[in-house]
């Protein structure tokens, strides 16, 4: 039986057509994988689902056999739709039990029953077999716990249909495992998921079907035994994408950047490597490694206890970021939305944030032609792909945005780019043009430092790749001597 059908399902928005006659179904009780790149109308078929924008006319909508031209998000909550975005739409502010519990309370002037809420909440973390602080401040938890609440909301809800955008984006391998395991889980208990992920390694491994959507058009739904991720990618790409590991000739006489004995009480120790000008340095680690707190270090944002760095030869302090840009080095932090984006701001105005004082005239004010050339250089020389340079950047794909934001530290002319897991929440083809972007300019001299959670990432974009392990250097490896097999027994060992 099918919990709900999608027949012949369209939408447009103004002259763009994002979903042509979509059929689609969903069975009661298994997990469905949906999969497509950016603007492939994955997200407008979920919000249709969702209640949150209504189809063309013709459409019909089919849950549990009742059939429905639209819906509202109230209609689909309470036929049992729940949806868990990527940024989870929690409020750090607020306990765990008064994020489950968010939606519990529908009694208008009356006061709140907390200890309902309470009992609500203990008993969705119960139902998932998991424990967490009732009391503890959403703000507190590691993005995991965080899914977990909104897993439990969805489950003090009476969800019937989950829908999981991107749940892994921002999760480590062994978190990914168990958010897995947990989602199997749900699914042992009757419950439908619909699992969204650019990853297709998870997609294979925990979906019964797979339905690829390219340009609004459903290319077809598919039994996940069997296939494999080449097929995925060709089929949702148009095109296949197929990496080798390849030595490049690097001059290693004298490195751009040289760590010694760097370390930091609680976070790493004792971390001592080069870096070379053209070299692509890859890094990785488990959760709690150390990565990204070295890498705030060598922004001057995280000020070691002990140890140097030294660029050029010559030691220098860094104890603001101020101080790294002025050394040359800049940094794209892992999560864009909250750390390097102004998301209502424009395109061209995210791009000049950190060059301002190089675009004014003599008066202190900004010279329009200055900037409208900076703007149009980096849109064009990273490929952004947008209407307008004063559009929103927040009306980008997910690539698109990062290309932005690597414009955006390029535009202060760095020698040395930190890379703090940049393709997280890109799809393949985006991915794709951003290894692009990176090799282009190591070819070009630049010295880039790769930090990423996916073996493959690492393995067939950098030159080497040094593995970290509870806040210690523990092993490097040359990629064109190495293998994914090797890489993961030395992560995961």
């Amino acid at each position: 039986m099918n919990f709900l059908e999608l027949k012949s399902v369209t939408k447009r928005f103004g002259g763009v057509l994002a979903l042509s006659n979509v059929d689609f179904d969903l069975a009661q009780g298994e997990v469905h994988s949906l999969v497509g790149g950016n603007g492939s109308g994955k997200s407008t078929m979920i919000k249709i689902i969702s209640g949150v924008v209504s189809p063309d006319p013709g459409s019909r909508i089919v849950i549990e056999g009742h059939a429905y031209s639209h819906l509202n998000s109230v209609q689909s909550s309470r036929l049992g739709i729940q949806v868990i975005y990527q940024d989870l739409s929690l409020f750090p502010n607020l306990t765990v039990a008064e994020n489950i519990g968010i939606g519990f309370h529908r009694g208008g002037v009356r006061p709140v029953d907390w200890g309902a809420i309470r009992r609500a909440a203990r008993g969705a973390l119960e139902k998932l077999d998991v424990e967490l602080d009732l009391d503890a401040p959403v703000s507190e938890l590691s993005i995991a716990s965080r899914q977990l609440v909104a897993i439990c909301r969805a489950i003090v809800a009476d969800a019937k249909l989950l829908i999981m955008d991107e749940p892994t984006a921002s999760l480590t391998r062994h978190e990914v495992d168990a958010l897995l395991a947990l989602t199997l889980s749900l699914k042992a208990k009757g419950m439908t998921v619909l699992f969204v992920s650019h990853r297709f390694d998870e997609v294979l491994e925990i979906a019964d079907r797979v339905t690829v959507v390219r340009d609004g058009v459903k290319l077809g739904t598919y039994e996940a035994k069997g296939m494999t991720e080449r097929q995925l990618v060709t089929l949702m790409a148009g095109k296949s994408f197929d990496y080798e590991t390849s030595e490049r000739a690097i001059d290693r006489s004298r490195p751009i950047l040289s760590v010694a004995g760097l370390s930091r009480e609680g976070q790493y120790e004792d971390v001592r490597f080069d870096l070379y000008p053209g070299e692509i340095l890859g890094l990785t680690g488990l959760l709690g490694a150390g990565r990204t707190e070295l890498a705030l270090s060598l922004f001057g944002m995280n000020t070691p206890d002990r140890g140097s760095i030294a660029i050029d030869g010559r030691p220098v302090t860094l104890t603001s970021n101020a101080d790294a840009i002025g050394q040359g080095v800049a940094y794209v932090p892992e999560d864009r939305l909250s750390q390097s984006l102004v998301l209502n701001q424009s395109i061209g105005g995210n791009i000049i944030l950190p060059v301002l004082d190089q675009l004014t005239g003599p008066l202190g004010l900004i010279v329009g032609s200055r900037r409208a050339e900076l703007v149009r250089t980096w849109i064009a020389d990273l490929a952004i792909k947008a209407p307008k340079p004063d559009d929103a950047v927040k009306t980008l794909s997910g690539g698109n945005q990062q290309r932005v934001v690597i414009a955006k530290w390029l535009a202060t002319k760095p020698r040395i780019l930190i890379l703090d897991s940049p393709t997280v929440g890109v799809d393949f083809q985006g991915k794709d043009g951003i290894y692009t972007i990176v090799k282009d300019l190591a070819a070009k001299g630049l010295a880039v430092i790769l930090i990423s959670d996916e073996i493959p990432e690492v393995l067939y974009h950098c030159d080497r790749i040094l593995i970290m392990r509870k806040g210690r250097l523990i092993s490097e490896f040359a990629a064109h001597r190495s293998s994914e097999a090797e890489l993961k027994e030395a992560v995961y060992a």
